[in-house]
């Protein structure tokens, strides 16, 4: 038996907009739209992907799932995501970790980390 990850499930206020905002922010392209789903991917034939879908409650607490990203150089990656609309959110860090935690236009946190340790 073998499993294959399609895509991780985002519930949304607006998922159009929250998926496009991902969508510019990941430089992913649209897969799939209505005005219940935004399904993005980082290349058409290519998974996972981010499926976008509307629910009637508004997020209330942390996150119990995040997405981490590793870019070249986390501090560029960072002001270019502050730029793009995301926020810096306050989840209890001590300040010393080597990530950035950030939210995006609809308050879901997601890290941005650090160099990979040797």
């Amino acid at each position: 038996m073998a499993l294959e990850w399609e895509q991780v499930i985002v519930d949304a206020a607006d998922p159009v907009a929250l998926g496009r905002w991902w969508a510019e922010a990941l430089g992913w392209v649209l897969v799939d739209e209505s005005a219940e789903e935004y399904e993005i991917r980082p290349a058409k034939e290519r998974l996972p992907g981010l499926l976008f879908v509307r629910v009637p409650e508004g997020k209330v607490v942390k996150n119990r799932l995040h997405l981490d990203f590793r870019p070249d150089d986390q501090q560029a990656e960072v002001t270019r995501l502050l730029a793009h609309g995301a926020r810096h959110a306050d989840i209890g860090q001590t300040g010393q970790e080597p990530w950035v935690t950030l939210e995006d236009p609809e308050g879901n946190e997601f890290c941005v980390l650090g160099p990979r340790r040797g």
